[in-house]
């Protein structure tokens, strides 16, 4: 199981009570403008959450973490965790109505502490399109380098 806290989030495992969420977000040209390959229709997301439930942080399988408000428990966006060959690769969604608040920065701080806990010697990748000027400079302050 998991479940992480910040001082503001609660980083646990996807709930079908998250897809109407996930399905306005995923939807919503501001968030999907940057989104390669992700499920954008309902019966999809209901199909990938139900998949993706009962995921755990590893270094051996992939993971997508739901990231909810503490007070409400309200997905607010979505994490994708990939390890291999002594990597995490990370992609996130956050959504539109909780852009530019810093929740991304401290959902992605605390993961990417409790990753490098678990596997010190691992290196972290972020794919973002480099058009994706918020998400670039997101990763930048997280300690990111561009590598082109």
């Amino acid at each position: 199981m998991i479940s992480i806290n910040t001082k503001r989030l609660h980083l646990r495992n996807l709930a079908q009570n998250d897809a109407d969420v996930m399905f306005d977000y995923r939807n919503n040209e501001i968030c999907a403008r940057y989104q390669r390959g992700q499920t954008k229709d309902f019966e999809g997301i209901v199909s990938l959450i139900e998949r993706r439930k009962n995921d755990e942080i590893s270094m051996t399988s992939p993971c997508m973490i739901s990231v909810a408000l503490k007070e409400t428990n309200e997905m607010i966006g979505e994490i994708v965790v990939m390890p291999k060959d002594n990597t995490f690769s990370i992609g996130y969604t956050f959504s539109y109505k909780y852009h530019r608040q810093g929740y991304a920065f401290e959902a992605l701080t605390v993961l990417i502490e409790y990753l490098h806990n678990m596997a010190p010697e691992w290196e972290f990748i972020s794919f973002t399109e480099c058009e994706n000027i918020p998400s670039m400079e997101l990763l930048k302050k997280l300690g990111y380098k561009n590598l082109g």
